[in-house]
């Protein structure tokens, strides 16, 4: 396979450069920003929240690819040849590992010695953790311990639900849950480390990424300040969610994740959760189902009709849609608290 992952690249890098001049490839994420020939660096990424990150801390200096389109679905990403090369070509592979099994093979084979993986930057969470599944009968109380217990985040579940195990995640994150960029304190985290890569890159522009890299942690601190308040005193704690993407911001601000499906938004629940997740929106009076962007609603749609619940989109931010609350990052996590203030009667 590597034999044929470098052959595809070198193809790639070829065609590529004999048609520079010809536009839609090699362009920049979102078209924003320089043109990798006229960048100083250029990053790759695989899912929106790292292009985000990437260039706000790179700044007008820095080309960034998305290897994502817009719209598409990112855990079934497969790269075509192109994509080879541009990763091929880049300065650094700025990706999370688990998430896109594409890109990590990718990386592995051809830039492994230019990447940023975020599992090297941040504790991940292990697959499960914070998100409640209703097939089982053993109970899955939990502390958080990643860091929030000082922050009176952690909490134990009292419901008798079982613990989520992501069964039929044919995505096969592995063991970890990829979905970091939920908590704003680990994307600051993250800012600031894609920042000291990039000054190792460019020492000319290292003060100019440091300073980026504050600016987007201050920005992230101000929304996490927001959560903090508006989630401080609501009349229910319980989200119901399409997939349990959301175990990051759930375990953060001491919600109660119930996912529908585990983190495959792809595996298909059985009637018989589907008929457990109707009950306990009953039993807790859960007003409203989440559903997802890229996520068909159908089954978030049957349950609340079962229910009398509605159904509203909490974005897990996995990619930019018409039908995300916001158009970038911080007014898409914006959008996510306002909806969750909502559904919880909060004050």
């Amino acid at each position: 396979m590597r034999t044929i992952l470098r052959t595809a690249a070198l193809t790639a890098v070829a065609l590529m450069t004999a048609t520079a001049c010809g536009g839609g490839e090699g362009s920049t994420a979102g078209g924003e920003g320089p043109a990798p020939a006229d960048a100083d660096l250029t990053v790759v990424t695989g899912v929106y929240p790292l292009e985000w990150l990437a260039q706000e801390v790179g700044g007008e200096g820095v080309a960034v690819l998305q290897l994502t389109e817009p719209g598409m679905e990112p855990h079934d990403l497969e790269l075509t040849g192109r994509q080879i090369g541009e990763l091929t070509e880049a300065d650094l592979a700025f990706y999370v590992s688990g998430l896109q099994p594409a890109v990590d093979e990718a990386v592995e084979q051809e830039a492994s010695d230019r990447a940023l993986d975020v599992a090297d930057v941040v504790e991940l969470h292990p697959v499960g953790e914070g998100g409640h599944d209703h097939g089982d009968d053993d109970g899955h109380g939990h502390e958080d311990e990643h860091g929030h217990d000082e922050d009176g985040h952690g909490h134990e579940d009292e419901d008798g639900h079982a613990e989520e195990e992501a069964q039929g995640d044919g995505h096969d994150h592995g063991d970890f849950d990829p979905h970091f960029w939920l908590d704003v304190d680990l994307m600051a985290t993250t800012a600031q480390a894609l920042g000291e890569r990039l000054g190792e890159l460019n020492p000319d522009a290292a003060g100019e990424y440091t300073a980026n890299a504050e600016a987007v942690s201050a920005d992230l601190e101000a929304i996490g300040r927001e959560y903090e308040e508006g989630l401080a005193s609501c009349e229910r704690n319980e989200v119901v969610v399409g997939h349990t993407a959301f175990s990051y911001l759930t375990e953060h601000y001491g919600l109660e994740q119930v996912g529908v499906s585990g983190v495959d938004p792809d595996s298909e629940p059985s009637p018989t959760q589907i008929a457990d997740i109707a009950d306990f929106v009953r039993e807790h009076g859960v007003t409203t189902i989440f559903t997802e962007p890229l996520m068909p609603e159908a089954t978030a749609q049957t349950i609340a009709a079962e229910t009398g619940a509605s159904v509203e989109v909490l974005d897990p931010l996995e990619g930019v849609t018409d039908d995300s609350p916001g158009d970038d990052y911080p007014s898409i996590m914006r959008g996510n608290l306002e909806a969750l203030r909502t559904a919880l009667s909060c004050s």
